[in-house]
């Protein structure tokens, strides 16, 4: 597995973690940041050096403004370097759309940022240097150990061997500090429903792939197994053509055949279920219509879908209209049922209703809980109206996103 951020990697085989670019981004991500706080406070001890000459009360605000200054820098600062240990992790600026965190802007979020770059001007920079020295200082310095004049023969020879062994392992303290400073920077300035969108993303992408497992199996199903059945029922029927008429093979094959048509009527029922192909190549509105179409009751179509919606999208309107359709002719004791649908800003609105008994609940295991779950996933949302005597609606409202 390819990891996505620096302690992903740590857990890797040492060669393999080694022989990649991760030890080099953890150093890079150190070095970036240190010098900022250094640079503060090189400015505040010059300021406070010069203070005879301009002033202690001009220092002292000067010395204030730069902190401030820098402090303020550190939030974009972190941002910019974060990609170097977790390049799949985004944390993008304020009104980020999609599944993007949003950066910590105003209120409670900004006040963390503004903490975060003090700890990291006043402190953590000054850590992150420190982390880097002592790890390759170490070795370093046995590296040079030759070059040191006073140095005895053991250290000489020994020195450098022991550097080039310890120089490696530098890089496991260094990607680890790295990594764990990753993780606090993403915590801090990321906005607190960060996770809750990671989860949004994680859910569309899983139902993403459900679809495309299920229109995979359909077209197996259809191009393999269909149409062997068909050509199976073809062979059957030709075959009892050549038999004496009421001899007992004839009767065999006629049962084998009957078998067989029924076996391929129930195959394209499950291909519908799984994943129909009208709805990939005709669109909802086609679909829609051939679910009615075998409806146990009459259903009334009205649906006004100007371009066709993205395919999640179908799919779950789909699946939804039929489990309202069934659910109508299972426990409703409808006459009629009804379907509108319509595009408006974006937004497609489907409403299934029935002139039934009513009473429909969502808690009662009819399918509606995985009805609204199915619409929740792609962003949208199921509304029920069913008092008891009746009418039944059952309301859909999914965005079609860009």
């Amino acid at each position: 597995m390819t990891p996505r951020t620096a302690l992903e990697a740590l857990t890797a085989r040492p060669l393999g973690f080694l022989g990649s670019a991760w030890p080099w981004r953890a150093l890079g991500y150190l070095l970036s940041g240190g010098p900022l706080g250094v640079g503060a406070w090189v400015a505040v001890a010059g300021l406070v050096a010069s203070r005879g000459r301009i002033g202690g009360w001009a220092a002292a605000v000067c010395a204030v403004l730069v902190l401030a200054f820098v402090t303020a820098l550190a939030g974009p600062l972190e941002r910019a370097r974060l990609p170097l240990i977790a390049p799949d992790v985004r944390i993008a600026g304020s009104g980020g759309s999609g599944g993007t965190a949003r950066t910590a802007g105003p209120g409670a979020d900004g006040s963390r940022a503004v903490v975060y770059g003090a700890v990291s001007v006043l402190a953590a920079g000054w850590i992150d240097l420190g982390v880097v020295f002592v790890s390759l200082g170490v070795p370093g310095v046995l590296l040079s150990a030759p070059l040191q004049p006073d140095a005895p023969v053991w250290a000489a020879f020994g020195g450098p061997v022991a550097g080039a062994l310890l120089l490696p392992v530098a890089a496991y303290p260094i990607t680890a500090w790295a990594g764990a400073r990753g993780s606090v920077a993403r915590a801090v300035l990321a906005s607190g429903d960060a996770e809750l969108s990671e989860v949004r993303q994680s859910r569309a992408r899983l139902v993403d792939a459900y679809e495309a497992e299920r229109r995979r199996i359909e077209r197996d199903l259809h191009d393999g197994a269909q149409q062997r059945l068909v050509a199976l029922t073809m062979k059957l029927g030709l075959a009892g053509l050549d038999l004496p008429p009421g001899s007992r093979a004839a009767r065999e094959v006629a049962d084998a055949h009957r078998m067989a048509k029924d076996a391929l009527t129930e195959l394209r029922e499950l291909i519908r279920g799984v994943h129909p192909q009208v709805l990939t190549e005709r669109g909802l509105p086609a679909a829609v219509r051939d679910v009615a179409g075998r409806s146990a009751i009459p259903v009334d179509i009205a649906l006004d879908l100007p371009h066709r919606p993205p395919p999640s999208v179908e799919v779950a309107a789909y699946f939804a209209v039929c489990e309202a359709l069934a659910n109508a002719a299972k426990h409703s004791g409808a006459l009629r049922c009804r379907v509108e649908g319509r595009l408006r800003d974006g937004v497609v609105e489907i409403e299934v209703s029935d002139d039934g008994r009513g009473g429909a609940d969502a808690t009662a295991g009819t399918g509606l809980t995985g009805t609204a779950d199915r619409i929740a996933a792609v962003g949208g949302r199921m509304l029920l109206s069913s008092p008891v005597g009746g009418p039944t609606r059952l309301r859909m409202e999914i965005p079609c996103g860009d």
